[in-house]
């Protein structure tokens, strides 16, 4: 039977856990946009050496598994004196991972702006940065806002990898909560309501983002 008494006792642990695994899919998720936005510029520019290798960058992170590339960051960079705490060493791997999914995010929202808005930008003698930050970039971000936001979602859901590399998160604490007590039902239960109930938070946030910036085309 679920225990009300030590749900109560354990909850406020867990919350305390939530907060590294929100704080670990915000830093995630602000690398992979940058980082997104890089690899999709990189790729379309004519220098053949730099457009290859973040094609190639792109297509090996995809196609590997993020427990891989966990691993391979925190057992084996230190061995060649790269060393980070466990916490950035996750998020840093969570940011990678997902730099190579929204990069495609980012070209298929570059690509959809029409080639008149180039060629205009073109015709009106401005330089390549500015038609890409000042005229293509901003037609090129809200069509793309719910793809990036499910991103985020998606990266919160696997926030609890991290616990592979120490990092003491959420299920994590549930898990040694469950451990110490041999009752696993209440803090697993807690933590599967934690999770929906910020994954609705956020579903519900990016639809507002999109509806403020792009009305037009916002979903209901």
């Amino acid at each position: 039977m679920f225990d009300w008494g030590y749900a109560t006792e354990v909850f406020p642990q867990l919350i305390v856990a939530m907060r590294v695994t929100i704080a670990a899919a915000l830093g995630g998720m602000g690398i992979a946009l940058v980082l997104g936005l890089v690899w999709a510029v990189l790729r379309r520019l004519p220098w053949r050496p730099a457009a290859l290798a973040a094609t190639w960058f792109v297509e090996f992170v995809r196609s590997t598994p993020l427990l891989v590339q966990l691993y391979f960051f925190f057992y084996l960079l230190p061995d060649y004196g790269l060393r980070m705490s466990a916490f950035v060493t996750g998020v840093l791997a969570l940011g990678l991972h997902y730099s190579a999914y929204t990069a495609e995010v980012y070209r298929a929202g570059i690509d959809g702006v029409p080639r008149g808005q180039w060629e205009a930008a073109r015709a009106l003698n401005l330089s390549p940065a500015t038609t890409f930050f000042r005229v293509v970039l901003p037609q090129a971000i809200p069509p793309i806002l719910p793809a990036l936001g499910n991103y985020l979602i998606a990266m919160f859901k696997e926030t609890p990898l991290l616990s592979a590399i120490t990092v003491i998160e959420v299920l994590g604490t549930a898990k040694n909560l469950g451990s110490e007590n041999f009752r696993y039902l209440e803090p697993v239960t807690i933590v599967g309501g934690l999770f929906l109930a910020v994954s609705l938070v956020a579903s519900q946030g990016v639809r507002r983002l999109e509806r403020r910036i792009n009305p037009e085309t916002a979903r209901p």
